[in-house]
């Protein structure tokens, strides 16, 4: 039985959408496979790692009738981009076995039954749906994904805060050093809702969401939230994962207010002088030391072989001088993650955590603790 028969962009596209999610390694060995649906020329294609489960359908021609059967997804993602993309390619079952035919290559690929496949169970409670562009969503989490924790023992930290109330949308990420918020108000009014979403759904997210309008029209992505799920449905894909557990720090509460010192310079030129500073910054202790003094900032680093760099800015300042030392990371990220030309720093003294936001952009706040140098 043909299964599909269409041009090759047309299957790695639809396959590719569902693939990010694959783990190449797991203890069920059905999960590194695809879930291929076909119900007449409709083709469905489902994946899962147990936390995140990944739809798509597609008109992917073939022969009448239905069948369903999970074969290996990486692999035939690695067989379909090595084949030239205008190629009508076809999948053709027979007995265990799927057979991809391309031009003159064959390819007979071993396959695991269809009712093996764990399906996620979709929640009974989930709220109401809205929607907002995925520009807007691609954006926010562009700004706050990188102060995500990384396997932190305090799991409630390895993903983004969610808030959606009123007509604004809030994004919050911290690994306790260093917290990004970013927030837009969006055309629609939402009930209060508050979830955390795994790391890996949000750079999934991130790697799927289109940031461009679609013959001049904003593409929308729907949500909708259950007390431990979350559910999306975005560019033909619905995108359910499971949510984390656990209570957030009150980001409120972290945001410093009434900074005695404002600063505002260049992004380009501060990212640049920090990245050579960092260049002779010790591998364990990335401490960088930062000089206000009126009109001027030195930027300082050195490492255990006593080397040293030393650079200065010319800054808007007109205050008392004082030295604060960074990590140079948390600095080097949020800039880079930034993209407008010109960010304020706010600092109270040589203790206290500093302020950065975008002056063109209120929504946007990174907070960073100060390191002792």
């Amino acid at each position: 039985m043909i299964v599909l028969k269409a041009a090759q962009e047309k299957v790695l596209s639809a396959l590719q959408s569902v693939g990010g999610i694959v783990e190449r390694r797991h203890t069920l060995p059905i999960l590194a496979n695809v879930l291929i649906k076909k119900t007449g020329a409709n083709v469905e294609l489902t994946t899962s790692d147990l936390e995140i489960q990944v739809r798509t359908s597609a008109q992917l021609d073939g022969d009448e009738g239905d069948y369903a059967i999970t074969v290996g997804a990486k692999k035939l993602m690695d067989i379909l981009k090595s084949l030239p993309s205008d190629q009508t390619v076809s999948l053709t079952a027979n007995q265990s076995k799927l057979t991809l035919q391309g031009g003159k290559s064959r390819f007979t690929l071993q396959t695991l039954p269809a009712e093996d496949f764990p399906l996620v169970q979709e929640a009974a409670d989930f709220g109401p749906a809205f929607s907002v562009p995925q520009k807007t969503l691609k954006n926010l989490i562009s700004q706050v994904h990188f102060a995500m924790a990384v396997h932190d023992i305090r799991y409630y930290l390895n993903g983004i805060l969610f808030v959606a109330e009123g007509n604004s949308l809030t994004l919050v990420a911290t690994d306790g050093h260093r917290l990004a918020l970013a927030q837009a108000n969006l055309e629609v009014d939402m009930p209060k809702q508050e979830v955390i979403l795994p790391r890996k759904t949000v750079l999934e997210l991130q790697r799927l969401l289109k940031d461009d309008a679609k013959g001049g029209e904003e593409q929308m992505i729907e949500m909708r939230f259950a007390g431990n799920q979350a559910k999306f449905n975005f560019g033909g894909l619905e995108f359910v994962t499971k949510l984390v557990e656990g209570k957030f720090p009150d980001f409120n509460r972290v945001i410093p207010k009434n900074h005695k010192h404002h600063i505002t310079l260049g992004r380009t030129t501060l990212l640049a002088s920090l990245q050579r500073a960092a260049i002779l910054t010790s591998e364990k202790f990335k401490g960088v030391r930062l000089n206000f003094a009126p009109g001027v900032l030195g930027i300082a680093s050195s490492n255990a072989e006593q080397e040293e760099a030393k650079e200065e800015l010319e800054i808007d300042y007109g205050g008392d001088s004082f030295e604060i030392g960074f990590n140079v990371g948390y600095l080097m990220d949020v800039l880079a993650n930034m993209s407008q030309d010109m960010v304020t720093v706010s600092l109270q003294d040589a203790n206290s955590s500093a302020l950065i936001t975008n002056p063109e952009f209120e929504g946007f706040k990174y907070v960073v603790m100060p390191m002792r140098i």
